[in-house]
């Protein structure tokens, strides 16, 4: 469909295979919602991964909080072993049996770690997968015109590398939680040994929480724009890849370059500032800790000597004194969950774009006296919040071909997609033979209303998988698409290439005027009921335009489908059995061609028009 990234009618929308990047700033996803405008969002979503992943999340949560237990328990153990060895107790006796405690939670620890590690992997993986799902489907159920908010490379960076870090997130959180029970259990430990020790060790803890507190806060604007130029750099890739040839024709390589590298400098930039926050934090912490373990075991040396503490307790002593100095580890944990935080609110930012209601009704059919009808009552219909489509009313005869022509902006293309539910209308109804197109189901709508474009993408590993794309059933080479090929004539030279309908695209030197004939029968494949081109002829010579608006008006089944054609061509408008004259989103006029070729005004619409004048 055709769109207006910068005038209404105007640019190509993601149905066309091309990205309005015009649209939208790359990572800012062209509207209000930045990374800091939209957290309650990230939050429900991720809050909504955790319910939907709680087993496995319970199950890592207590995997790590085992882990600290026995990382706890580890101390004490050996501790009281050797007070045992020390006061003369043999290996074998009450000593040995405490020995075995101790390899019994080494033991332990190493099991619990493995589990931790593969139950981590597992449920990142499950929910990355899940993100991606989520937003692919969202893509895929929106609007083109909504789609098109989003440039291409910020989508690609999205779904990929913001959604892996979005998918750490419900793990990351889990660990962190259970992480907090290793300091926590220390500090306890340190309790239970002397509270004395506890209260030096507790002088220090302040410090260590405004650290972390300090370093989640700065963290997080620096990784929200870091993935913003991350974004910025995707999106003017993606824009350089698919302009590659322009490129290189107009010698502008080197310009291009500097373009896309453009956005590295502000990377870089954001990219050193977050982990000089995350050093900066790890080295305060790594400065504050040993004083507090120092000031432990100095004090546990002091009761040592005042006979207040054995040996056994001092080691224990300088284990959970480091043990409880564990918050600084921490920033690590904290750098994750702020970056998959971070991440979360740019998917949320695409799933809180609104799907395309479905409807529940099913169109009536041909043997109900569904002749293919169209009719459009009072639509107004905007792009990028300017309005294009102001009150249109306009009738298609089932079974007519009608043509709609108009200056480029007028909103052509924007009708066109509107009177087959690419986009929804912001008022008025569309009707087809009678039922409102928005109860209908979205599946049945596209089995009856199909559309060709002037830059159709085609799909699949080979040519005649591209067309059987729009096959209900998909057979790549049976009858059904090689007939659709034919009424679109493609089937000539579809069967000059290397190997037929089998020859890959890669080894298909396909010209404009072919590929567009490929989309043409990809919609035909359907054998749809109304069919409307977005000015999906454009790339033919006059000859062939003639021949294929011939097969297309003029086939056997040519009565009993309706055709909406949007066209620049006055000898296409010459064809259709009437025309609308479409000026400023408004309908200027409604009549046969010959009609309207009498008024100077719609002559001069064709004035570029080389191909057939008055037709």
């Amino acid at each position: 469909m055709t769109v207006a990234p910068g005038a209404p009618g105007r640019g190509l929308s993601p149905a066309q295979g091309h990205s309005p990047t015009s649209a939208a700033p790359a990572g800012t996803g062209g509207h209000p919602g930045s990374a800091q405008a939209v957290p309650p969002r990230a939050h429900r979503l991720l809050r909504a991964e955790v319910r939907r992943h709680k087993g496995r999340v319970a199950a890592l949560f207590l995997c790590a909080t085992a882990a600290a237990g026995a990382q706890l328990a580890l101390p004490a153990a050996l501790g009281h072993t050797l007070d045992l060895l020390l006061a003369g107790g043999a290996p074998g006796g009450r000593a040995g049996g405490w020995l075995a405690v101790c390899a019994a939670l080494t033991c332990a620890l190493v099991v619990l770690d493995a589990a931790e590690t593969v139950l981590t992997g597992t449920l990142a993986a499950r929910t990355t997968a899940r993100l991606r799902t989520a937003l692919t489907d969202r893509l895929l159920a929106v609007s083109p015109l909504r789609a098109g908010r989003f440039a291409h490379g910020d989508l690609v960076t999205r779904c990929t590398g913001n959604a892996a870090h979005a998918g750490t997130t419900p793990g990351s959180a889990a660990s962190a939680l259970a992480a907090l029970v290793t300091p926590a259990g220390g500090v306890v430990a340190l309790v239970l040994l002397d509270p004395r020790l506890a209260l030096v060790f507790a002088a220090g803890i302040p410090l260590l929480v405004l650290l972390l507190r300090a370093f989640s806060r700065t963290s997080a604007a620096c990784v929200a724009r870091y993935q913003e130029a991350q974004a910025a750099v995707a999106g003017r890739l993606v824009e350089a890849m698919a302009g590659a040839r322009t490129i290189a024709a107009g010698g502008t390589v080197e310009r291009e370059r500097r373009r896309v590298l453009e956005p590295v400098a502000r990377l870089s930039e954001h990219g050193h500032r977050t982990w000089h926050l995350q050093g900066r934090a790890t080295a305060q912490a790594a400065v504050l800790v040993p004083f507090l373990q120092l000031a432990v075991v100095a004090t546990g040396g002091l009761l040592l000597s005042a006979g207040q503490l054995s040996v056994g307790g001092l080691v224990a002593a300088a284990r959970y004194a480091v043990l409880a100095a564990g918050i600084g580890t921490l920033v690590g944990q904290l750098n994750a969950l702020v970056r998959g935080r971070t991440a979360a609110q740019r998917l949320a930012e695409v799933l809180a774009v609104p799907a395309l209601p479905q409807g529940t009704r099913t169109p009536p059919g041909r043997a109900e006296g569904g002749a293919g009808r169209l009719e459009l009552r009072g639509v107004h219909a905007s792009y990028a919040g300017e309005p294009v489509l102001r009150g249109v009313d306009l009738v298609v005869p089932g079974g007519s071909t009608v043509a709609v022509v108009g200056r480029s902006g007028a909103g052509k293309s924007l009708l066109a997609a509107v009177a087959g539910r690419l986009v929804e209308p912001d008022a008025g109804q569309v009707l087809l033979d009678g039922a409102d197109l928005a109860g209908l189901r979205t599946a049945a709508l596209r089995d009856t209303v199909a559309f060709a474009f002037a830059r159709p993408v085609l799909f699949g590993g080979t040519v005649g998988d591209a067309i059987a794309a729009g096959a209900p059933a998909r057979g790549p080479h049976g009858a059904r698409v090689r007939a659709a090929a034919a009424a679109a004539c493609a089937d000539g030279f579809l069967r000059t290439l290397p190997e037929g309908y089998a020859t890959p695209h890669d080894r298909a030197p396909l010209s404009g005027g072919e590929v567009q004939r490929l989309g043409l029968a990809r919609a035909l494949v359907r054998d749809p009921r109304v069919l409307i081109l977005d000015d999906a002829t454009s790339s033919l010579d006059t000859v062939t335009e003639h021949e294929v608006t011939r097969a297309l008006w003029g086939g056997p089944d040519g009565a009993a489908r309706t055709r909406l054609v949007v066209t620049h061509r006055a000898s296409t408008a010459a064809r259709a059995d009437r025309t609308v004259w479409l000026d400023a989103g408004r309908v200027r006029a409604v009549a046969p061609h010959d009609r309207l070729w009498e008024d100077p005004a719609y002559r001069a619409l064709f004035a570029d028009d080389t191909g057939s004048g008055h037709g």
